[in-house]
């Protein structure tokens, strides 16, 4: 058994443990809201620019547009796989890298991955995938500037013949406790479920100046911002998953202070006692000397 000593240095240890993890649960805690306000404000837009592009889709055959027609012939694929900076956030690095392994790990197209984020990356990288860019350090609270390279980088890798299909691989934020990885295809434009039953009047787009050069201007920016809302919904996610780790962790740690408090006290009682019998019987040894 550790001595006394030993033990109390194990609690102590362990109760700076638990500090350090609830501070971290209380930062997460404040980024998480801050985060969730920002996917609230963009997801209206988001929204409605589906909408649009989900329109254009569906009446591809009477628009010149490469960004909405299908290839022949799919050569190459390229995924956006959104992940973090960081570590201690449960399993929301990995799921996002088992979602793009499951749904791609056996294709029979070469497959490239632009990631955002170092964790991604790295994994990736140790499991031989082939890395077409990488994204890190990004503001904490970023705006659509500071992603927009993202989406015209993948519209350029589309353009140019390099990518027959264009992915996002991110963890949509769904509630504090619930996130989930989840795959949307972004070029090219996919139609509305199919066989879909479309209720009361459409709506009728009238392009101005023209349709190709309006096209070609609007598609990249509405794919770009489809982007920043999962890159949002990412950092709403990782903030939540990490939350909810370091309130794991706090609990985990002081229920096992706990178990090292009761052994330290079984301890130092048994020491006590056993330091009560060696006076008692010092004791009796001197009174039997005596008489």
């Amino acid at each position: 058994m550790a001595s006394l000593r030993e033990m109390r240095l194990r609690i102590r240890s362990v109760r700076n443990i638990a500090q350090v993890t609830r501070a971290m649960q209380t930062v997460s805690s404040s980024k998480v809201r801050r985060a969730q306000a920002a996917v609230q404000a963009v997801r209206p837009y988001t929204l409605k620019a589906l909408d649009v592009l989900h329109h254009l889709a569906d009446h591809r055959s009477s628009i010149e547009n490469s960004m909405l027609r299908p290839r022949k012939e799919v050569r190459s694929i390229l995924v956006v796989l959104i992940s973090g900076d960081r570590g201690l956030a449960g399993a929301y690095n990995a799921s996002v890298v088992r979602q793009a392994l499951q749904q791609f790990g056996s294709s029979p197209v070469p497959v490239r991955y632009l990631v955002v984020g170092r964790k991604g990356r790295d994994m990736l990288m140790r499991l031989n995938q082939s890395i077409a860019g990488e994204f890190s350090g990004l503001p904490a609270a970023p705006a659509y500037t500071d992603v927009s390279a993202i989406g015209y980088l993948a519209v350029d890798e589309f353009l140019s013949g390099r990518a027959d299909e264009v992915h996002v691989i991110y963890t949509e934020f769904i509630n504090i406790i619930r996130q989930k990885a989840v795959s949307k295809q972004l070029l090219p434009v996919p139609c509305q479920t199919e066989h879909a039953e479309h209720i009361g009047p459409q709506p009728v787009y009238i392009f101005e100046p023209g349709q190709t050069e309006l096209l070609d201007q609007v598609i990249p920016r509405l794919v770009g911002v489809q982007i920043y809302e999962a890159i949002l919904e990412s950092l709403a996610s990782e903030h939540a998953a990490r939350m909810v780790t370091m309130r794991n962790a706090t609990d985990n740690a002081l229920e096992l202070i706990g178990g090292l408090q009761m052994l330290y006290n079984k301890a130092r009682q048994q020491s006590i006692t056993s330091d009560l019998l060696d006076i008692a019987a010092g004791t009796e040894a001197l009174a039997a000397q005596t008489s």
